[in-house]
């Protein structure tokens, strides 16, 4: 079971010529349908809702799609074999010389003019085969015995039809714009944009139970009823406004990143929005593109901030460049920064720091070569300086303001701008309208604002009382009962700093060693709320204390099922210590190498689990979670087992926390463990997320055979290293006999399909690494051979 199994083929149809004007109802093999024909030869199905040929794009451009016959102005395409994609484009034929045939061997095939292959349903159903348009807008191949081999319905574009279902191995696309189901089971769309990406609904700051969203199933589908309702297995739904049978409908991730159901209105063939996802049209990531502001105050827009101008006049999801540059020649006092009122970009902040002055704020991004611009919220102090600027909103209700870094020369510092002044000017820069204001439920120029400032002083009012009063009782405390105290301790205490003195309390002054590495020491200690834990005293750490502060506050926000979570920190002068969850039975070697692998064997189905379980933590952490981590350590040490035998990576985040504006990192010197780095280490080459697929596999065989095969291992009485294990156990696999590979412990009760998957994979993980699979490749085809229904671990933010 190779990982390419999960590749996702858009596949293609192919007609018979045809020398008049009407339609085709199916299409043998042998036949094809020429480019220059796109206006004379299509198929349509039985009840003529759908048509199925050649689109015309342009001049001389065609795409091979399924269509609404009845809709009245431009053909709403459903579906296309070569579909649009943000990187390259569309994937036109040229309209002389292409063709789509259904050849004898019973596989559909889009050809260009020069005879390249664009498209290929890659059937081989032989002779007899069929190419049908049904009712539903299902392109479907059939083969001699009428079984289906291929439709349209399992591999979508931007759009599901009634009746299609979107599971865990289908997504919508548009542009830069996916909707897809998670590992997580939560059905979520994502920006993948050229420098980021980010999840953005639903709210990536709550986990799926505060979105109303339920995890804890395995089936992962989504559908569009006739009656107008989209239903997901995760909890969410949508309600056509004009519900009830009879009406043509369609679910459509837009360019714009929202997903919408829109309904055909049968007597003007126009299509009307009837439902969506997202509301607020700015909480949709990359809208308004790099350094882009969308903006709220005046009607839904796009602008550039101070001193930024757009990209490309034409389109905003490029976003804004700076009309300055912040060089080495220049020093902090060249800069000032310009107030963007009720302004903030989301996530990938430089630093935060909470109950902080504006001043202190203020300082910390002038002095920061790499800082941007600042967020400040004044109610709690909070500061969030930006060395990254995605994701920007200004929105009325936002408790804060954006402070964006500007040369003293600016045009825009009218007045010039202090640190004790209000800054009241109006920005300048480019404008456009996303859309009309009907379209996004607003009326321009319709508030009446002495209303709103009056509701908005009772409102506030209300909120002070509320606040005064629960100070009152939270904290008087000989009126709060006992219960209510501890709760509110624990919900303050979920990430927290300690002191030096508390962890040095905790740990007995760190008497009970756990386990040691490259990173530090572990211990157990006890806080005072009775919970164990495991202190880390981190060893070779430069960073300065505000940006370890930053950093592990950052990691601290990463939770799955599969990491370690963490629950504080300790930063006092040279102390750096890390407080984690504590995970009862050990690392992962000791049950396959060390003294315990003898008096508790771990079962094929726990090794399995643990093998599953470590690659949905790493898919997390490398396609998932809002900062990308790469681990640069995994080995069995850093797999701690839980009471159940569930694994949690330990150690994520210490090697280097990095975004996802970029695609590799510059270490200043090695890291890892001897034997489970990849070759690129040793190559001196840019390093990335692949160097932990390389580990995973190392580990995986480990898993499998019960041997550290990473360090080398004795075979027919002679010493091999790594290399020659693998090209003896692949000469093995290819023989049949996977059981030669599984760990002799075993006797043989271990699953053949799942060994051979996972030996599969392992041996491609080790591949070089252009051909090494992604880690949610990874977690697809293990999760295909998982035969326990009740084991889906999950994330939360």
């Amino acid at each position: 079971m190779a990982v390419l199994l999960y590749l996702v083929v858009l596949p293609l149809l192919s007609f018979p010529i045809c020398s008049g004007a009407s339609p085709w109802p199916t299409m043998t093999t042998g036949s094809h349908i020429r480019g220059e024909d796109h206006d004379k030869v299509s198929l349509i199905s039985p009840d003529g809702t759908f048509s199925c040929g050649f689109h015309e794009l342009g001049t001389n451009a065609l795409t091979f799609s399924v269509w609404y016959t009845t809709s009245s102005t431009n053909r709403t395409v459903v579906w296309t074999a070569n579909p649009y994609s943000a990187e390259s484009g569309y994937s036109p034929v040229n309209k002389y010389g292409s063709r789509i045939s259904l050849n004898h061997d019973g596989n559909l095939v889009l050809t260009d003019t020069n005879g390249t292959t664009v498209w290929q349903s890659k059937t081989s159903a032989g002779k007899h085969t069929t190419a049908t348009l049904l009712n539903s807008g299902n392109l479907v191949i059939n083969d001699s015995s009428n079984n289906i081999v291929w439709q349209s319905f399992h591999s979508p574009t931007d759009t599901l039809l009634p009746g299609q279902n979107l599971t865990k191995d289908t997504r919508l696309v548009s542009g830069y714009h996916h909707l897809y189901f998670d590992n997580d089971n939560v059905l979520r769309m994502l920006y993948d944009g050229p420098e980021i990406t980010s999840i953005y609904w639903p709210s990536p700051d709550y986990n799926a139970e505060k979105n109303g969203r339920n995890r804890f199933n395995s089936t992962r589908i989504a559908v569009l009823d006739d009656m107008g309702n989209f239903v997901s297995s995760d909890g969410f739904k949508i309600e056509a406004s004009d519900s009830g049978p009879g009406i043509k409908r369609r679910i459509t991730i837009d360019y714009d990143g929202n997903f919408r159901m829109y309904s055909l209105n049968a007597s003007t063939g126009k299509w009307n929005i009837t439902g969506q996802a997202v509301i607020q049209m700015c909480y949709v990531h990359g809208l308004c593109g790099k350094n882009g502001l969308c903006d709220y105050s005046n009607g839904l827009r796009c602008r550039c901030p101070p001193d930024y101008e757009m990209v490309d006049p034409t389109n905003w999801n490029k976003g804004c460049r700076p009309m300055f540059s912040i060089d080495k020649n220049r020093t902090p006092e060249d800069f000032t920064f310009i107030k963007q009122p009720h302004a903030d970009y989301y996530g990938f902040d430089l630093s935060s720091n909470q109950s902080i002055s504006f001043e202190a704020c203020w300082n910390i991004c002038f002095n920061t070569s790499t800082c941007l611009s600042f967020t400040y919220k004044g109610g709690d102090g909070w500061c969030y300086t930006k060395d990254l600027l995605y994701n920007g909103q200004v929105y009325i209700y936002f408790p804060g303001d954006n402070y964006m870094k500007v040369p003293k020369s600016s045009n825009s510092l009218i007045p010039y701008v202090s640190k004790q002044e209000g800054l009241n000017c109006e920005p300048p820069g480019s404008e456009i309208m996303l859309g009309s204001a009907s379209m996004y439920g607003t009326k321009k120029d319709s508030i009446n604002w002495t209303y709103f400032y009056v509701f908005a002083a009772i409102l506030g009012a209300l909120e002070l009382f509320v606040i005064v009063t629960g100070w009152y009782f939270f904290f008087k405390k000989h009126n709060i009962p006992k219960s209510m105290e501890d709760g509110y301790k624990m919900i303050t205490n979920q990430f927290r700093r300690f002191t030096y003195r508390e962890l040095r309390e905790a740990t007995g002054k760190f008497k009970e060693e756990l386990g040691r590495g490259g990173a530090g020491i572990v211990y157990r200690g006890v806080l005072e709320d009775k919970k164990i834990v495991a202190v880390k005293k981190l060893t070779d750490v430069r960073q300065g204390e505000e940006e370890f502060w930053a950093e592990v506050t950052l990691i601290g926000r990463i939770n799955h099922i599969n990491l370690v979570r963490m629950w504080g920190f300790c930063s006092e002068g040279k102390n750096r210590l890390l407080v984690y969850e504590y995970v009862e039975n050990e690392s992962l070697d000791k049950y396959l190498f060390g003294e315990r692998s003898t008096e508790s064997l771990l079962g094929w189905s726990q090794r399995f689990r643990i093998a599953l379980g470590t690659a949905r933590g790493l898919a997390y952490l490398h396609h998932e979670c809002l900062e990308w981590v790469v681990h640069c350590d995994v080995k069995p040490e850093n797999i701690l087992l839980t009471r159940d035998f569930d694994a949690k990576i330990a150690d994520f985040g210490l090697a280097k926390l990095a975004k996802r504006d970029s695609t590799s990192f510059n270490f200043t010197h090695m890291r890892g463990t001897m034997g489970y780095m990849a070759p690129e280490w040793a190559l001196n080459l840019p390093i990335n997320a692949k160097v932990d697929v390389y580990s995973y596999g190392v580990v995986l065989l480990e898993i499998v055979t019960g041997i550290r095969v990473s360090s080398g291992m004795m075979l027919k009485e002679r010493q091999i290293d790594f290399r020659e294990f693998v090209q003896e156990a692949k000469h093995i696999l290819s023989n049949g006999n996977v059981s030669d590979i599984v760990d002799d412990r075993l006797h043989g009760h271990f699953d053949t399909e799942q060994a051979t998957a996972m030996v599969k994979i392992a041996f491609s993980c080790v591949e070089e690494r252009s051909k090494r699979p992604t880690m949610d490749e990874i977690v697809k085809v293990l999760m295909s051979c998982d035969d326990e229904d009740d084991y889906h671990p999950a994330y939360s933010y």
